[in-house]
């Protein structure tokens, strides 16, 4: 039973970070937002299929122009939502977003104003900052997500100070081989690994130990991207078998539903961690799904954190807000 949905409501971006490239990658210009009305009706089937979490992503999912609507629609149906932004846009979106989004991250990647404009290709720095405020006037519990390169990770100490400063959660997002070739050095797992162990800081410790291992083994697959994830394109498609890898686009019509239970995602689900190109594979999206139940050892050594992460979040960050 699918559990998350990864639902792309754009592949434009207003930012053009260099370990991502939506902004700038060719592949992605005259792209189209999701129709809102699909995506409404998709909602529905989804909620129908099981699925408790919905990633609301792009892109960046603030540029689509009813990023309001489909969250709050998500909510009404169960789900838990989350949105990732750069703030850029936040500042103007705040106010139809309040209290519809139950996990807000702010992309924060360097106290230094400089380096994390540099890193994401536009001056963005000042506006994570102000949607920070913003958000927390409005009553939001806002997280800053840290993506983890070889080139920042000694920033990680400043970006917790800030955290700190504002009674936010830090969460560590090791950056993973996509876009570009290199991964993280050891010595940035390392010290990503032991930062991750202070207060207020959520990493899943199974993504370095993942890492340490190699990666996915297509022998022995841990990768669940299919069976526990959906994905869904700007032009009503289920990618098959991740975003990521996606070499089959199954458009979903008017029945999502009837779509996710076609032999076609059945081939995929039988075979998903087993392609070539699956070997190796370390990306995040798919592998904390993928650990979220306890079927191994990765399974059960990613629950401490999560459990930590819950009660920091609520309980632990509201009693700081007093």
């Amino acid at each position: 039973m699918p559990i998350l949905c990864n639902y792309y409501l754009t592949y434009r971006c207003n930012a053009s970070c260099d370990f991502c490239h939506f902004g700038d990658h060719e592949a992605f210009r005259g792209s189209r937002h999701a129709d809102t009305d699909d995506v409404l009706r998709n909602l529905g089937s989804l909620a129908q299929l099981g699925v408790r979490f919905i990633d609301l992503t792009g892109g960046e999912p603030l540029l689509h122009p009813d990023i309001d609507v489909i969250a709050a629609a998500a909510q009404n149906y169960g789900m838990r939502t989350s949105i990732t932004t750069n703030g850029l846009l936040y500042p103007k979106r705040a106010e139809g977003l309040r209290g519809k989004v139950d996990l807000l991250h702010f992309s924060l990647d360097s106290a230094d104003a400089a380096q994390h404009d540099a890193m994401r290709g536009v001056p963005c720095h000042a506006k994570v900052i102000e949607s920070v405020q913003i958000a927390r006037e409005l009553g939001e519990r806002p997280d800053i997500l840290f993506t983890v390169t070889d080139a920042n990770y000694e920033q990680m100490d400043a970006v917790y100070a800030l955290a700190q400063e504002h009674g936010l959660l830090l969460l560590l997002n090791p950056i993973f081989r996509y876009f570009r070739d290199e991964g993280l050095s050891e010595e940035a797992l390392a010290y990503t690994e032991q930062f991750a162990r202070k207060r207020m800081v959520y990493l899943n410790p199974s993504f370095i130990a993942l890492r340490r291992m190699g990666g996915n083994d297509t022998e022995n697959p841990l990768c669940r991207a299919v069976s526990r994830v959906i994905v869904l394109s700007p032009e009503n498609e289920i990618l098959l078998p991740c975003y990521h890898m996606h070499f089959e686009k199954l458009p979903v019509g008017s029945d999502l539903r009837a779509a996710w239970n076609s032999p076609r995602v059945q081939w995929h689900r039988e075979r998903e961690g087993r392609h070539e190109m699956c070997s190796g594979c370390t990306i995040n999206c798919y592998f904390e799904p993928s650990f979220a139940f306890p079927t191994n050892r990765l399974s059960l050594a990613a629950v401490p954190s999560k459990i930590r992460y819950g009660y920091e979040k609520y309980v632990v960050q509201p009693l700081r807000k007093r």
